[in-house]
């Protein structure tokens, strides 16, 4: 259990994501009409049966549900991205609004007639202490999505005794949201409509870069930093924020994959080595309260290349960090016009020094 906390807050706070595929297959196919209900629609029920692969092996849905409950981060948003209000949902603990939610998720819920506080609303359960089986079990779901999540075989197991469950796509908030988006949506009966909103997600991020052409040709290394500690974390190209730098058309610092070790999504560097982190943008989270001055002040965090440039672009807002770390289909679109400006402003500072 405290190795899955650790990862999850390693998931938020300085990592992303690094992928497998996305491994769901659908038995039949998908209409494309959305369902606002708090099921899967009509539609999407003549889709079934369905099996979902996870690392934990297969999940046979035999029919469309109609009470889902989900674990984690990213898989409440997704279920609500393609229509459809789960029973219940993790609360927000890290970047979260006054509902324990999120900015992106109250949208949705409120666009679907499911504001939290209202009847409709899911119910949300507290997950701090880890995966909430009791509250879970309360509500009879007929099945648990946990697609990108950091779920434990015994815990999958656990699960399993409650309902149907698709598992983890990927080891340990590693899943891409595009692999987890098309195995919530196969196992919903919207296969469809998931690759569909891939593809509109997608085409966002490219625009994005394709606006922004300084982007094309920069350079970047996604890391984070604590002053506090002269701490430094390299995030690699499975890691999220890299995918989400990777995916404006920016391009990975050689020394990230140099230095890689074995398949792991981040790496420690050593401070007394920051001014070998070459990169044309160092994109770094930061605690509250922190700001850019604060690294360049650092004796060691302000030999970092970028910090001399201009090219250091730190975020201290949690939500966010936690757009882009626990990406979904639903934060990426919130956060894009937030953070793209001070990523292009780096980018800008770098090439003109």
């Amino acid at each position: 259990m405290e190795l899955t906390r650790r990862s999850a807050l390693l998931a938020l706070t300085s990592t992303a994501v690094l992928g497998l595929s996305a491994c769901a297959t659908s038995s039949t196919s998908t209409t494309s009409s959305a369902s606002t209900s708090g099921s899967t629609s009509a539609s999407a029920a003549q889709n079934f049966p369905v099996t979902v692969k996870h690392i934990y092996g297969e999940t046979v849905i035999d029919a469309a549900p109609t009470k889902i409950a989900t674990v984690s981060w990213v898989n409440a948003d997704t279920v609500l991205a393609l229509g459809v209000v789960p029973v219940g949902m993790a609360k927000d603990v890290w970047g979260q609004n006054a509902n324990n939610s999120t900015d992106w998720k109250d949208a949705k819920l409120k666009e679907l007639g499911a504001e939290i506080g209202s009847d409709k609303a899911p119910v949300q359960y507290d997950e701090a202490d880890g995966i909430n089986f009791e509250e879970i079990a309360k509500l009879q779901p007929d099945l648990i999505v946990a697609a990108y999540s950091g779920l434990t075989q015994e815990e999958y197991t656990k699960l399993s005794k409650i309902a149907k469950v698709v598992g983890p796509v990927a080891a340990a908030y590693t899943a891409p949201w595009q692999d987890s988006t098309l195995a919530i949506g196969q196992a919903l009966g919207k296969e469809a409509e998931a690759k569909e909103l891939i593809a509109t997600v997608e085409k966002q991020l490219t625009d994005a870069g394709d606006a922004n052409p300084v982007l094309q040709d920069t350079t970047y290394i996604a890391g984070n930093l604590e002053p506090a500690t002269g701490g430094i974390n390299i995030y690699t190209a499975g890691d999220n924020r890299s995918r989400f730098l990777a995916s404006l058309g920016m391009t990975e610092a050689p020394i990230v994959e140099k230095n890689k070790q074995g398949d792991s999504f981040y790496y420690s560097w050593s401070a007394e080595r920051a001014n070998e982190l070459v990169a044309d943008v160092f994109f770094t989270w930061l605690p509250e309260g922190a700001t850019v001055d604060d690294i360049k002040k650092d004796k060691l965090l302000g030999q970092i290349p970028a910090a001399a440039t201009g090219g250091l672009v730190a975020e201290s807002s949690q939500a966010l960090t936690l757009a882009v770390s626990a990406s979904s289909p639903l934060s990426l679109p919130w956060a894009l016009d937030q953070i793209v400006p001070n990523i292009v402003k780096g980018a800008e500072a770098a090439k003109a020094a």
